[in-house]
């Protein structure tokens, strides 16, 4: 059973928060995990690339030149892919990329993913967060009052516009909300913090 810090923002400790159980699977998952993260970015491919095959190549039937007597190499037609201009043999077409991972796989990756950063003491815990206007420079304040640098993953339980609007111009900061927070993100991000009730929704998702 893991426990997590608990603080205010303004970085004082308030005490610990534990863990529930069903974050501690460190014996198995990381298989699961890593399914999870390939099939979360197989999703994000457009699969818009696109090329002309030689038949879909606009230009004639028409013969380059006589078969013989030239001492050229014989050409049937000014499509084929061995040209300039030609079609491409075997180039992309657009398609969808569709993996499916069984909800309980990823109900395991996920607590173990959120497991492994509980235990190496990157996750913690805010009683709460708030801020009086969404400017970036309070976002820094509360990063800089936490002792938090590089790359944060900033897990809310509802959603709140001044937040979000505060981290939006820091590149290593992402702001999600617990109900839609995903194993790659928490694979991603090195440091995860999290509200208490954000931490109460991430134990619902796995009852």
């Amino acid at each position: 059973m893991s426990t997590l810090t608990l603080k205010d923002c303004k970085g004082k400790k308030l005490g610990e928060v534990t863990l529930s159980e069903k974050f501690v699977v460190a014996d198995k998952g990381a298989q699961a995990v890593h399914q999870a993260v390939i099939t979360h970015q197989a999703h994000q491919h457009q699969g818009s690339a696109n090329t002309q095959r030689k038949g879909e190549v606009a230009g004639s039937g028409k013969k380059p030149w006589k078969q013989k007597g030239l001492g050229r190499a014989r050409a049937g037609y000014r499509q084929s892919p061995v040209w300039r201009g030609g079609g491409v043999a075997f180039g992309p077409h657009p398609h969808k990329v569709r993996k499916q991972v069984p909800r309980k796989v990823a109900r395991l990756a996920f607590a173990r993913a959120f497991g492994e950063r509980a235990e190496a003491g990157q996750v913690l815990v805010l009683d709460t967060i708030m801020l009086a206007t969404p400017r970036t420079k309070e976002m820094c304040s509360l990063l800089q009052a936490l002792e938090i640098k590089g790359k944060t993953l900033l897990i809310l339980d509802v959603l709140d516009a001044n937040i979000c609007l505060a981290a939006r111009n820091l590149q290593d900061v992402e702001v999600v909300c617990a109900s839609n927070v995903n194993t790659y993100q928490i694979v991603r991000y090195p440091q995860i913090v999290i509200t208490k009730a954000g931490v109460e929704k991430l134990e619902q998702r796995l009852a």
